[in-house]
């Protein structure tokens, strides 16, 4: 077999050496750097091929967020319904474009998006990718062959009115937009599952903490609604960030001066986006400070920090109330997932809550690369913006990956240890503070030193020293009284 082998593969390699053969694999295109050979099967182009020699860093390519490549299909349409609309594109042109557009809308060619997230240019590199690809697409889907840029062309076309400078920072608000929507809506679900956790326990007593030390009582119910109330604050605050990115510069095309857009097109082109996105919005009230300001890319990674430090506290808190089982506070159990150790039996670690601070510290870190990345434009651009929008669409999607986790195998399963928070109760000084009103400060801070000293529990104390009645005890140390719990308060659903 090996000799037919062999003579396979001499055939090949001649017929590899004719021009027939070379020409059915590639297609030559030229930029201002000269001509280039580029795969017949890609529809990238040129200076897409240039980027991809260039930009091999991370291995983290555009197309690993597909919102991201929505969105730029989504603001190619836009601008080319723009341009129709003011007379600079003919309607043929612009029906090849959609058609382009909406394959990629519907999850087709994705793999043609191929530029690194890492690079340098301000975008260029995406923008061009973006060009080269759905004009190509564009061709295929009118019965032409790729690169028969006459017809539909990647500057002339896809990029008619734009620049990277415009176009490039709009795409990322696009899809910053659009993710913000499923965030908010697992975050919702989210919310409903500490809710319901709130509704279970809402009569379970258990000593409040602060500074790590006994408060006062309260229940955990109440506990975990407030889990839920804390994270109702920060999708309000997700949903006020996100008017932030409403304003667009599409339009101000290098720098903000609308060099080469006609009279009419920003405004029909965020009219299109508005009603593409189903969010209001509206051209930049200034182009030139559109173009380098960052404003709406820090207020939302800001929105996205708030969240996750909101998340990485509500997992510190519950890794500490499930500590032990036997030697820690042990108030409540978490849902085992899998064996914590690999030397102790019988180990189980709390990972869920621990891969929600993972995540939480990641979205910190990158919202201080957004920081970074904002304040270092210089002048008319940002040419930082590829990385604000890689590390925010990472955060988006870690934060959205992990809530689900999170709520379905954490918290959904979560239960109490009546017995333990039982005997917490029984045995802490906390609700000596009730008897303020009635003994003053001071007795109570000495009623509380002796049953420190001596072990003994504060009502055994109180006993001790007849300092109240039965009657008074009943009154004034009922643990359910002493947490003011207000069911109407938690009416929810």
């Amino acid at each position: 077999m090996n000799h037919v082998f062999k003579i396979i593969a001499l055939f090949v390699f001649i017929l590899s050496l004719s021009p027939g053969f070379s020409q059915q694999q590639y297609r030559v295109e030229k930029d201002l750097l000269g001509e280039k050979q580029i795969p017949a099967d890609a529809y990238y182009g040129v200076q897409t091929a240039r980027a991809l020699e260039n930009f091999q860093l991370s291995g983290v390519l555009i197309n690993h967020y597909p919102g991201f490549v929505e969105a730029w299909a989504i603001v190619k349409l836009a601008a080319a319904r723009a341009n129709t609309d003011v007379g600079a594109m003919k309607p043929e042109t612009l029906a090849a474009i959609e058609k382009a557009c909406q394959a990629v809308l519907d999850g087709k060619y994705h793999d043609q998006f191929l530029v690194d997230w890492y690079q340098g240019g301000a975008g260029t590199s995406t923008n061009m990718n973006a060009n080269e690809v759905l004009a190509n697409i564009a061709l295929e889907l009118t019965g032409h062959k790729k690169g028969d840029y006459h017809i539909v062309e990647p500057h002339d076309h896809l990029n008619m009115s734009q620049s990277t400078n415009d176009s490039y920072p709009t795409a990322i608000k696009v899809a910053f937009l659009l993710r913000n929507d499923r965030l908010i809506e697992e975050l919702q679900k989210l919310v409903v599952s500490f809710r319901m956790k709130g509704d279970a326990f809402l009569e379970i007593v258990k000593m409040g903490r602060t500074e790590m030390q006994d408060a006062v009582p309260m229940t955990v119910g109440q506990e975990f609604h407030a889990f839920a109330a804390a994270l109702e604050g920060e999708i309000q605050l997700l949903r006020d960030a996100e008017k932030y990115l409403y304003a667009v510069n599409m339009g101000a095309t290098a720098i903000g001066t609308g060099i080469n857009v006609p009279a009419g097109y920003a405004e029909k082109c965020a009219a299109h986006l508005a009603e593409l996105t189903k969010k209001p919005i509206v051209p930049a009230a200034d182009m030139l400070a559109a173009t380098w300001d960052q404003q709406g890319f820090v207020v939302y990674s800001s929105a996205l920090k708030s969240l996750a430090v909101k998340l990485s506290k509500i997992s510190g808190d519950l890794i500490l109330l499930a500590s032990g089982p036997r030697a820690g506070l042990s108030e409540i159990n978490l849902p085992p997932l899998q064996p914590g150790s690999s030397i102790m039996p019988g180990k189980v670690n709390p990972v869920a809550p621990e891969v929600m601070n993972v995540v939480a510290f990641r979205v910190m870190g990158n919202d201080y690369a957004v920081t970074l990345a904002a304040h270092s434009g210089q002048l008319q651009l940002n040419a930082y913006e590829p990385l604000e929008g890689l590390v925010v669409m990472e955060s988006q999607a870690l934060l959205y990956n992990t809530s689900m986790l999170f709520r379905s195998k954490c918290i959904d399963g979560i239960t109490v240890n009546e017995k333990v928070l039982a005997h917490y109760m029984e045995t802490t000084v906390g609700i000596v503070t009730a008897l303020n009103p009635v003994v003053g400060y001071e007795k109570a801070t000495e009623l509380a030193n002796e049953a420190y000293k001596s072990g003994k529990g504060i009502l055994e104390i109180i006993r001790e020293k007849k300092v109240l009645t039965e009657a008074q005890i009943t009154e004034l140390l009922d643990p359910i009284k002493l947490t003011n719990l207000d069911k109407s308060k938690y009416q929810w659903k």
